[in-house]
């Protein structure tokens, strides 16, 4: 997408995998010998593309990409909160299927969006330090990884603890903390060369 929309792209990309991401999540799957929720890989790539912004065209960019993907969310789900409140058709077979997927509960929701925002500020706030420090491209990997890493847990820790806390003993919170920070550790570090790639690209929407 960056190579033939540019920014505008990962803009789009950024509003359209943070609401996917928040559907994949209910989905759960075995990964690496770890059990995890399926959202963790896309909402990876926001960090990804948050990054490409911030390297690419600045800090400002990336902030107006963060609050891109926290609107799509919050009118995704006020807008399907509508929709499950109409009466569905004595023939309608989908009620029970969206209620299932986008029925508002309340923690998760909640930590979700906090965990969101709060999260992709430090990433930006953090790549855009170790940037004024460390400016060579031969320390992109760093940039990327370091902010990401520390954001990504960041991300994990404020979620789990507002869905999860409460709702299991410490150990299960424990576990599943630990299980979805390392598949998003695991994301991070894979994702690397995909900035490489990035930094190369001249866009060709940018350029005609």
């Amino acid at each position: 997408m960056y190579r033939v929309f540019g920014k505008a792209g990962l803009f789009v990309w950024i509003g359209m995998s943070t609401v996917i991401a928040n559907i994949q999540v209910l989905k759960t799957v075995e990964m690496l010998g770890l059990v995890a929720t399926l959202g963790n890989i896309t909402y990876g790539t926001v960090f990804l593309a948050t990054d490409i912004l911030n390297e690419n065209h600045g800090k400002k960019e990336a902030k107006k990409a963060v609050w891109m993907g926290f609107s799509s969310l919050l009118i995704m789900t006020i807008v399907m909160q509508f929709v499950l409140r109409f009466t569905p058709h004595a023939d309608d077979f989908a009620q029970g299927s969206l209620e299932t997927i986008f029925e508002l509960i309340p923690n998760i929701s909640i930590g979700s969006m906090l965990a969101y925002v709060v999260s992709q500020y430090i990433d930006v706030w953090i790549y855009g330090k170790i940037k004024q420090l460390l400016p060579s491209n031969k320390y992109l990997w760093i940039r990327n990884n370091g902010s990401t890493m520390i954001s990504q847990f960041i991300d994990t820790l404020i979620f789990c603890s507002i869905a999860f806390y409460d709702v299991h003993q410490f150990d299960v919170w424990l576990n599943i903390l630990f299980t979805t920070y390392i598949i998003k550790f695991v994301v991070s570090a894979l994702d690397t060369p995909f900035l490489y790639i990035a930094k190369k690209i001249k866009p060709k929407i940018e350029h005609k």
